[in-house]
């Protein structure tokens, strides 16, 4: 459910990327401070890009300090700190622990149970914090569980149920701009839900498990890519012009190229793996070498 919302490194600037960066580090030491070291190990880049996207539409009070961390320690590095950023520190925590559980449900894998275990008390406050999106998350789960204890094969039902509780997610306030950020939530969730599903599809095969894509047979390079794709595409188009209606100025940039470029990154990449799985990888390599490439 993490890791598909990714710049393109790339095509970034030097200072946007140290910008994107200093987001990144703040969320990390905000989860440490406030949560915890089993918090910070948490940390990942969907929850950057909230921190991004509030930070851009609300323009809270923002300081920039330099700490060093336990990962670089030879170097101070430059950490973002607003409310935005604790905000996406709050919900990491709240959509963790669940990812933590649901882990533990599908495989279990006791270290995915103690992670749990550890996180619990800061979910507990998390969730006293934050009602609205603690609801939606819990209720969109359960219904996500039931949907496949089912066998249920309803794309936009399935994948909708995780655009559900990521849109309340985006919506951090009740105010003029929650109907296009609880857009862009509910998109890039079934985004999200979707890409993981195509990255999971030959593990789910091979364990049993449940997976929207089990019965398409072979993906990668079949007319069945071409029409995820195409779903895909048509989930991020709908996100990004949301995301365009916005007042974001502040490092509206980064937050294009991770809409426009770096999802599909993602995609490339496990696209690539699938290729290979599926032999067409190896034998486009083979091609290569043959003609000296």
């Amino acid at each position: 459910m993490f890791g598909y919302i990714y710049v393109n490194e790339q095509e970034l600037k030097v200072r946007e990327y140290a910008a994107y960066r200093s987001f990144y580090c703040g969320l990390c030491r905000n989860l440490h401070q406030r949560y915890g070291r089993m918090a910070q190990m948490m940390l990942n880049y969907d929850l950057t890009f909230l921190a991004l996207l509030l930070t851009g539409v609300y323009e809270p009070e923002t300081l920039q300090e330099t700490h060093r961390c336990a990962v670089h320690p030879m170097k101070k590095h430059p950490m973002v700190m607003n409310d935005a950023v604790s905000y996406a520190a709050d919900m990491c925590v709240l959509l963790s622990y669940q990812k933590l559980r649901d882990d533990w449900t599908d495989e279990h894998k006791q270290t995915r149970r103690a992670a749990a275990a550890m996180l619990k008390s800061a979910y507990a406050k998390v969730s006293v914090r934050y009602p609205r999106q603690t609801h939606a998350v819990e209720k969109n789960i359960r219904l996500l569980h039931e949907a496949e204890r089912k066998d249920r094969r309803d794309i936009d039902y399935v994948s909708g149920l995780t655009g559900h509780f990521l849109e309340e997610i985006f919506v951090w306030k009740k105010d003029a701009w929650e109907e296009d950020l609880r857009v862009m939530g509910f998109f890039m969730g079934k985004f999200i839900y979707l890409m993981d599903a195509l990255e999971d599809i030959e593990k789910d095969r091979k364990n049993g498990n449940y997976n929207l894509f089990s019965e398409y047979g072979k993906v990668w390079g079949t007319q069945q890519e071409e029409k995820i794709r195409a779903i895909l595409m048509d989930m991020m188009t709908q996100a990004s012009r949301a995301f365009e209606r916005l007042p974001v100025l502040e490092n509206a940039e980064i937050l294009r190229n991770i809409l426009y470029s770096g999802v599909w990154c993602k995609y490339a990449a496990i696209k690539n793996v699938g290729d290979l799985k599926a032999g067409k990888g190896k034998d486009a390599r083979k091609r290569k070498k043959k003609n000296g490439q």
